[in-house]
């Protein structure tokens, strides 16, 4: 009788191991599906973030000395450039004159300059593009004449700017259109700008820069 039964005993032990390594496995497969499943949501939200909320930034060159250096590296606020762009949103105002954007140009480079001009009509806004006047009486004009900026002949107070970095030998004249902006750099006799490709429309502002992270020394906000 032992023999047969030890025999027996064994396929049930046998059969037992089996159905827990089983389960082990199935549990691990669980657990993989579940890392993956959280890996993708978090890819999804980093995505989400960089392409319509915020995005870090990385200065080059010292065009917007003393504001910004080159290396420095700045958070840009897209959100509300996002959000104006759709009909339900269209009042958002996402920046203003004297605000700092950053910009695709028509390089396929990225540009971050101070917006001096803006004409108050909105090409992005659904409902002024479909009532805009794009014609010559509905034009914001800009004046640079040697360091001094007039828009639609009233003298602009810039006093982000020191005499020093004021200082240029340009001049250009510019009538922005609905959905234009201009934009210059706050070291004007170094910065390639509004001066030389024109207006920025609005279908290429990526966002406005809020925020310096690096170097900690410089940490803080951006005006």
């Amino acid at each position: 009788m032992e023999g047969p039964w030890s025999q027996e005993n064994a396929e049930t032990i046998g059969t037992q191991e089996d159905s827990v390594s089983q389960a082990e496995e199935r549990n691990a497969f669980r657990d993989f599906l579940d890392l993956l499943r959280a890996v993708l949501i978090f890819l999804v939200l980093f995505w989400g973030l960089k392409t319509f909320v915020a995005e870090g930034y990385e200065v080059q060159g010292d065009s917007m000395a003393p504001t910004l250096l080159d290396g420095e590296r700045i958070l840009v606020f897209k959100l509300p450039m996002q959000l104006s762009r759709m009909s339900l949103f269209s009042e958002i105002i996402p920046f203003r004159e004297g605000d700092i954007i950053v910009f695709d140009g028509a390089d396929n480079k990225r540009y971050v300059k101070r917006v001096v001009a803006a004409h108050p009509e909105r090409r992005a806004n659904t409902v002024n593009a479909r009532t805009r006047d794009d014609s010559s009486d509905n034009v914001v004009k800009v004046e640079y004449d040697h360091g001094v900026l007039r828009v639609n002949n009233w003298l602009v107070d810039e006093p982000y700017l020191t005499d020093r970095e004021r200082e240029s030998p340009d001049w250009d004249l510019c009538l922005l259109k609905p959905g234009e902006c201009y934009v210059l750099g706050d070291h004007r006799s170094m910065s390639k700008d509004s001066r030389s490709f024109r207006a920025v429309p609005d279908d290429r502002i990526v966002g406005k820069a809020v925020f310096r992270f690096w170097p900690l020394s410089r940490f803080g906000w951006v005006k």
